[in-house]
C-alpha cells in the first residue's frame, strides 16, 4: 500500500470521525433541550447535514447517537492481545497474569471512552435529563458478558462456565459499572481511570484476606 492510499484512509477515518462526532453532539443538544422523545431522527440529520441513512450508519437509535463513542463495538484487537497474554500457561491452568492483564485491558478499553472535560459535562446534563440513558452506558448486557466470557476462556483454554472465568466478568463487570457511575455523577472531577483502579484495588484488598471456608453442613458427621 502506497502513502497516498494510507493518506486517503486516514482522512476518511477523520472524515467519519468528525460526522460521528456532529451526529452525537446534535443528539446531546436536542436531548438537554427537549428530552429524548422531544425530537426525531429527521432533525437530527437536518442539524448535521446528513441522510437518514447516514445516521443508521453510524447510530442504530436515537439512545446510541446520544452515547456516541461510550457504546463503540467492542475492541477485537484489545482482545486478541489479551488472549495470547495467556498462551504461557498450560491449557487449564489459570494464568499467573490474569488478574494483571484483566486491569490492563479495562484500562486500555476505558482510554477509548475518554473525552473532553465539555462533552463529559454536556453528557452528564443529558443523563440528568433522561436517567434511563444510564441504564445503556453501565449495563452490559448478556450477549457482551457472553463474549467476554468467551475471551477469558479461550485465554484461559476453558469452558466458558468455569467458575474462575464466571466470576472474572461478575467482578470485573461490576467494577466498571461502579466506576462509571461514579464518573458520570454530578459534580465528579476525577477520571475514569482513577475510580476505576481505586476500586480494582479495594476489591483486591478485600479478597487478599484470609478466609476460613465453612464445612458444608451435610459433609459433617461424614467418616
Amino acid at each position: 500500500m502506497n502513502n497516498s492510499a494510507i493518506s486517503d484512509g486516514g482522512l476518511r477515518e477523520r472524515k467519519r470521525a468528525a460526522t460521528r462526532s456532529s451526529i452525537s453532539a446534535i443528539a446531546r443538544s436536542l436531548t438537554a433541550e427537549r428530552g429524548l422523545n422531544g425530537y426525531t431522527v429527521e432533525e437530527v440529520c437536518d442539524r448535521a447535514g446528513i441522510s437518514r441513512r447516514t445516521f443508521f450508519n453510524y447510530f442504530p437509535s436515537k439512545e446510541d447517537a446520544i452515547l456516541g463513542h461510550v457504546d463503540d463495538e467492542l475492541p477485537e484487537e484489545l482482545f486478541a492481545d489479551f488472549i495470547r497474554g495467556g498462551a504461557a500457561s498450560p491449557p487449564g491452568d489459570i494464568s499467573a497474569t490474569l488478574l494483571q492483564d484483566l486491569v490492563d485491558l479495562s484500562l486500555k478499553m476505558s482510554e477509548r471512552m475518554s473525552s473532553s472535560d465539555e462533552e463529559t459535562r454536556q453528557l452528564i446534563g443529558v443523563i440528568k435529563k433522561e436517567p434511563q440513558l444510564m441504564l445503556k452506558i453501565i449495563g452490559a448486557t448478556e450477549e457482551r458478558e457472553a463474549h467476554f466470557a468467551r475471551v477469558l476462556a479461550a485465554r484461559e483454554r476453558v469452558a466458558p462456565d468455569h467458575p474462575v472465568v464466571r466470576m472474572a466478568v461478575v467482578a470485573m463487570g461490576s467494577i466498571a459499572r461502579h466506576s462509571s457511575m461514579a464518573y458520570f455523577s454530578e459534580g465528579n472531577s476525577r477520571s475514569y481511570q482513577d475510580l476505576l483502579m481505586e476500586n480494582i484495588t479495594s476489591a483486591r484488598l478485600l479478597f487478599s484476606q484470609p478466609l476460613q471456608v465453612p464445612v458444608p453442613s451435610s459433609a459433617e458427621g461424614r467418616p
